[in-house]
């Protein structure tokens, strides 16, 4: 990996201010040696969904983007752990001392840090509250849809050494990180169900699009791995 942060952002477009350029640079350094599935391009096309939805949503675009850049600085910690560390908590507490150290305002930092917390919440935890919160909480799932989605179940399958494809495994007996812990897994567990996870409008237009493509790559994968195409 380069050893400066990734330059392709500012050709993009992406504006820019002197603490969202430390800030980025500080959060980028947690990238170093980054498993594909959750490394700093991720970080980026967040960041990019996060712009696309906030300025529909005329949300306020700082918090935005420096929620979306830290949101996944936590995420070593959940691999090295196998899934038994919460990488929004240890995000956010990381996160914590890089903005405090920066100088940000104790209530921007709050803000920021409910966004980091909630952008994982599941059954239980901080639901997203802000309309930041929220478009983060959107750009961060819809990530893990469409053709980008189906590239990274892959390659969190291959992190993990799980198998190709199993649509003849019971999934409900089957578990993270192991042999079956497959894209196919991935998709029937959790990123079927996302498009009806998303808040905002533009979020929920996206998803829909990203969904349609991620099934029928499934049903494809499906019936070629039977030998019916």
């Amino acid at each position: 990996m380069s050893k400066k942060p990734h330059p392709r952002a500012a050709r993009r477009g992406l504006p820019f201010d002197p603490l969202f350029r430390q800030v980025r640079k500080d959060a980028w350094k947690f990238f170093l040696g980054a498993r594909g599935s959750h490394d700093w391009d991720h970080t980026e096309r967040v960041l990019r969904l996060c712009l696309r939805i906030g300025k529909k949503e005329r949300a306020d675009l700082e918090i935005l983007m420096l929620s979306a850049v830290l949101h996944d600085i936590g995420r070593a910690e959940e691999d090295k752990s196998r899934g038994r560390i919460s990488h929004a908590e240890a995000g956010a507490s990381a996160a914590r001392k890089i903005l405090e150290a920066r100088g940000v305002e104790p209530e921007k930092i709050e803000r920021i840090i409910h966004g980091i917390k909630a952008h994982r919440f599941r059954k239980r935890g901080n639901a997203p509250a802000t309309p930041e919160a929220k478009i983060l909480f959107d750009a961060d799932k819809l990530d893990s849809l469409g053709a980008v989605g189906v590239g990274r179940a892959f390659l969190f399958a291959g992190e993990v050494g799980a198998r190709l494809h199993n649509p003849d495994t019971d999934i409900s007996k089957t578990r993270p990180y192991t042999k079956e812990d497959t894209a196919y897994r991935e998709f029937m567990v959790k990123l079927r169900r996302l498009k009806d996870r998303i808040h905002t409008r533009e979020g929920k237009r996206i998803a829909a699009e990203r969904h349609r493509f991620m099934v029928a790559f499934f049903d494809r994968l499906n019936k070629e791995s039977q030998g019916k195409l």
